[in-house]
């Protein structure tokens, strides 16, 4: 069986790491190349000893030249729409773990994918766990007319709401068909920021990694979904079926929940 051929922009980065390390161990999946600002050589030691690969600052060479058939981005919002147009460009399918991008940001990359007829996965979260707890909170929302979200990561990370926190208040509102009620006279920025009547309070602090509390309440009862992330390798398993899949599609893929076949459930 044919290897699909695989790039790794921010491969510095702990996720870049992280995916370096998940694509050693697929039999089906080959690093050929990666990318990163932070490039001081022109290869890439793989972790499992099993070689090098071309290693660079500049995308256009590592594309051109290692000729991938997937892109997975995990630099930052900053670089990824420079990096989505280039590689759309270059006919290359894309798995896009970036967060911190905006709603123009998603509308430009699904344009390109459409021009360039190339799949596109972006996922604010490849935990299954997350995606899981998402669909979850998208399914109690019908049941609750009050919602809030704690979501607590380490103190590097750069956004704030996190992108998971925001893209699951938008799909409970829009689950729930309307914005969530918000406890009167209570106005104040202690009660966190607002998105479609959800309340999202961000803790950013050492000691912790990625965690995420969905808060539902109604008359005499409260209902709480949580999940917590130990390590990076949860994001994996996600990224590597994304990987897997998005060549059998064409455009924008906006989560994991129809690759998990939860879009349809109800």
């Amino acid at each position: 069986m044919k290897k699909i051929r695989v790039v790794v922009n921010g491969a510095s980065g702990r996720m870049g790491q992280e995916v370096i390390n998940a694509l050693c161990q697929e039999p089906d999946l080959q690093i050929v190349g990666a990318v990163d600002i932070k490039a001081t050589k022109d290869h890439l030691t793989l972790p499992d000893g099993s070689g090098t690969v071309p290693f660079s600052k500049d995308l256009d060479y590592i594309l051109t030249s290692c000729q991938p058939e997937v892109l997975v981005d995990f630099s930052n919002a900053q670089a990824t729409m420079p990096t989505a147009r280039l590689t759309a460009k270059r006919g290359v399918n894309m798995v896009i773990g970036t967060t911190g991008l905006t709603a123009d940001n998603i509308k430009e990359i699904e344009s390109l994918a459409e021009a360039n007829k190339i799949g596109v996965v972006v996922a604010p979260n490849f935990a299954l766990g997350a995606v899981l707890m998402i669909h979850l909170a998208k399914l109690a929302a019908k049941h609750f007319d009050f919602a809030e979200i704690i979501e607590l990561h380490h103190h590097l990370k750069a956004d704030s709401p996190s992108g998971t926190a925001l893209a699951t208040a938008k799909a409970m509102a829009k689950a729930k068909g309307k914005p969530f009620s918000t406890p009167q006279g209570q106005a104040s920025e202690s009660r966190g920021g607002k998105v479609e009547g959800v309340a999202i309070h961000s803790v950013r602090l050492p000691g912790l990694l990625a965690h995420q509390e969905v808060l539902l309440g109604g008359a005499g009862q409260t209902l709480s979904i949580r999940h917590d992330t130990i390590g990076r390798q949860c994001y994996m398993p996600g990224v590597i079926l994304a990987i897997k899949e998005v060549g059998k599609h064409k455009g924008l893929i906006y989560g994991l929940e129809s690759l998990l076949g939860l879009q349809g459930e109800k």
